[in-house]
């Protein structure tokens, strides 16, 4: 290569879940052990039917679902997002303070770029969502590493230690990804007045939201009248309504702020997938019921995989909700290697715990990211066999 090359991009890891699908390419399958692919957390089915048909009539029908629409999103879908997240969390959320975004991932770079640049620090509690780390990493900005120990969960003491003058958010995903485990309110409301009485940001991360297993709102962070000073809400469609190729996510911050996101958006995507988003206010507008029945089948799984991964003689489960289940396993060697030996003996594609967390934490060497929503109940009864006839 003789063109120039970003030292930054260049030192980002490669993205796990592509990592994870090349190792197919290796392995081979029996009759009696098809793979059982656990390693992303994305619904493998397509929309529901009515969804799908609705979507074909705006295909057909809405000339403007093909062209060019506002950089921030269309304005019905910002005011269907500002009024369901003030029914679900109380507070005052207007639709100047909701912006589209193509994918909850855009929303997280989004939210980033308008909070830091290269040389700053920005606080993760690990394991760490992957892509949170590479999108840090790429742009120069420190991923500064927040250890949440066996229960998954972050210590906001821990966190107000690691505070420096280079700190400008902290950034916390629940229900988590990798971890499955949903934060407290009560621990949600710690780290807010931690990032508030520092004037950073507070990144809170709900792509699992609705499939969270308690009822009522996860945390009470828009109740506070300056929440928009300090919080940064992102949210995904992708799971809820089966739109993960359509890419369409939301944020929720103040109009200030979002502001300087219309310029990184109309510089990205220009504008949020047309189709997407109406798809996305047709779901929200039509799919309560239907959405409901999806938690209950998700909650039922989580039930299931963890009472089966519980009952395996030496593994332990350290988190398990949303899509995940996170494990600590009795084999001894490392969790990338490990995870090719799953694949190749046991015919099981999970992501080893490294790919989670820094270069040589030991928190990370033992442990696997199980994501568990597209298995069923067959699916896991074969998975805990599986992992319970596993040869060292």
């Amino acid at each position: 290569m003789t063109s120039p090359l970003n030292p930054d991009i260049a030192a980002t890891d490669a993205p796990p879940v592509m990592e994870a699908f090349r190792w197919l390419a290796e392995a081979t399958f029996s009759a009696d052990k098809p793979l059982i692919n656990v390693s992303q957390a994305a619904p493998a089915l397509p929309p529901p039917d009515p969804l799908r048909q609705a979507m074909a009539e705006m295909i057909l029908n809405d000339t403007s679902a093909h062209l060019y629409g506002p950089d921030l999103g269309l304005p019905d879908l910002r005011a269907e997002v500002a009024a369901r997240t003030t029914s679900i969390y109380g507070g005052e959320i207007a639709p100047s303070q909701v912006a589209i975004t193509s994918g909850c991932n855009q929303a997280f770079a989004a939210a980033i770029i308008t909070l830091a640049r290269a040389g700053d620090d920005v606080i993760l509690p690990t394991p760490w969502y992957f892509n949170h780390k590479m999108w840090l990493d790429m742009n120069g900005i420190n991923a500064v590493a927040l250890p949440t120990g066996d229960s998954l969960l972050p210590d906001p003491d821990h966190a107000a230690a690691l505070i420096t003058d280079k700190t400008r958010a902290i950034v916390l995903v629940t229900p988590n990804n990798p971890g499955g485990v949903e934060y407290p309110a009560e621990l949600v409301m710690a780290f807010y007045k931690l990032a508030k009485s520092h004037s950073i940001a507070l990144i809170v991360d709900e792509t699992y939201r609705d499939f969270h297993a308690h009822s009522g709102a996860p945390h009470g962070l828009f109740t506070d009248p300056d929440w928009a000073e300090t919080l940064i809400h992102l949210y995904s469609f992708s799971k809820a309504y089966r739109l993960t190729g359509h890419r369409v996510g939301a944020m929720v911050t103040s109009a200030a702020r979002l502001a300087e996101v219309e310029k990184y958006i109309d510089s990205t995507t220009i504008c949020p997938n047309q189709l997407g988003q109406r798809a996305a206010l047709w779901g929200m507008r039509n799919l309560d019921q239907w959405l409901a029945g999806e938690r209950d089948e998700i909650l039922t799984r989580r039930a299931a995989i963890s009472t089966a991964l519980t009952g395996l003689d030496g593994w332990h489960l350290r988190g398990c909700g949303a899509y995940f289940a996170y494990v600590d396993y009795p084999q001894a060697m490392p969790s990338a290697e490990f995870a090719k030996h799953l694949l190749t003996e046991q015919g099981i594609l999970a992501l080893p715990g490294s790919m989670f967390t820094p270069p040589n934490d030991p928190a990370g060497a033992q442990s696997l990211r199980i994501a568990f929503a597209n298995i069923d109940a067959n699916g896991i009864d074969q998975l805990a066999s599986r992992l319970r006839n596993l040869t060292a």
